[in-house]
């Protein structure tokens, strides 16, 4: 079961996540929303396709561009199209 949490709130849990470059996809359907809004930040990956972000809002802190997908994946990515990864540096605790 792989879970992501900022200070104590659980923000998604999976036990079927898609493990890409090292970080952990997790199902959209297991993603606690509540917590998340649309980013205007996008950026592209060559083989996954052009990436969108979302700011994630805890207790009244946002950690801005915290968590992306690939809404419209690439061929090779369509796996794990709307998955959603958390950046690990921003305070985020992933556990596997």
């Amino acid at each position: 079961m792989a879970k992501v949490t900022y200070n104590g709130v659980v923000l998604a849990e999976s036990p079927k996540t898609q493990v890409v470059e090292g970080n952990h996809y997790f199902p959209p359907e297991t993603v606690n929303t509540e917590y998340f809004t649309a980013s205007e930040t996008h950026t592209v990956c060559p083989w996954k396709g052009v990436a969108s972000y979302y700011n994630v809002e805890v207790n009244g802190e946002t950690i801005r561009d915290g968590a992306w997908y690939y809404p419209d994946a690439k061929t090779n990515a369509k796996a794990f199209e709307n998955y959603v990864a958390f950046y690990g540096n921003k305070g985020f605790k992933i556990e596997a």
